[in-house]
């Protein structure tokens, strides 16, 4: 019959679809999640996973670039005009710079000698140190004229025996004890050595005047008459004898004094 043919026709079509499943299925997997965040962290952990994970060095570089790149963005949404103005700024910052470091010139620290030695080449006489320096001079390099004029100077007293030979001695120590020995030039002598560190330390300019200044001394020095240890009292005292038998009207009793 079409009737049954149909029936038959159609129970073999759907019957597949509702199919039992099969035996030999497992049953569903009801892992509880704790559990198995777990196990997928203690695999992900294995080192096949992370042989291709960037280096300490790269780690620290890229948290830097991302911080960098979070200021640079706040300033781009603050300033106005956003990546550009912060640009344009950026620009005015350096050409500021730029005008200020051409304005002023080479930044030049404080005059120092604290670990300067006075001579930087090996020993030389006082009249070679005179020579180099009035070649310096003849060129118009001051501030080199000036360098060997002062060493001049101290080489000079340590060949007078007025300064013992003392190696890493610094101008400032020179003047210091040369002025011990020569009072009436101290005051020329620290000058002087503050015109030598200035040049040699903190490489100030000079002119000819500063350099002719420490060349009177060298020669002052040349001529002058140390005062002798010992000696200093009896001088002081004589003087203050000649100073009021000046004013008394009295004869110096170094003259006889007598009639």
């Amino acid at each position: 019959m079409p009737g049954d043919v149909a029936t038959a026709a159609a129970a073999v079509t759907v019957g597949p679809l509702f199919a039992a499943p099969a035996d030999d299925a497992g049953p569903p997997v009801t892992t509880p999640r704790i559990p198995a965040r777990e196990a997928a962290e203690r695999e992900l952990s294995r080192g096949e996973y992370h042989r291709d994970d960037p280096g300490l060095l790269n780690r620290i570089l890229d948290w830097l670039w991302d911080h960098i790149s979070s200021l640079l963005n706040s300033a781009a949404q603050a300033s106005p005009g956003g990546w550009l103005g912060l640009t344009v700024i950026a620009l005015l910052v350096v050409l500021l710079a730029v005008a200020v470091r051409l304005r002023l010139g080479a930044l030049r620290p404080g005059p120092v000698s604290d670990g300067g030695t006075l001579f930087d080449k090996g020993p030389r006489s006082a009249a070679e140190h005179r020579t180099a320096a009035e070649a310096h001079a003849s060129a118009e390099r001051w501030s080199q004229a000036l360098q060997e004029r002062m060493r001049a100077v101290v080489r000079s007293l340590e060949e007078r025996a007025l300064l013992d030979h003392r190696p890493g001695r610094t101008a400032d120590e020179a003047a210091v004890e040369a002025g011990r020995a020569l009072p009436g030039h101290a005051d020329e002598l620290r000058s002087a050595a503050r015109a030598f560190d200035e040049v040699t330390y903190a490489n100030r300019d000079v002119d000819a005047s500063a350099y002719e200044a420490v060349r009177e001394l060298d020669s002052a020095l040349q001529r002058a008459e140390p005062l002798l240890r010992g000696a200093g009292h009896e001088q002081a005292a004589t003087g203050t004898l000649v100073a009021q038998g000046a004013r008394s009207g009295e004869p110096n009793a170094s003259e006889g004094g007598g009639s």
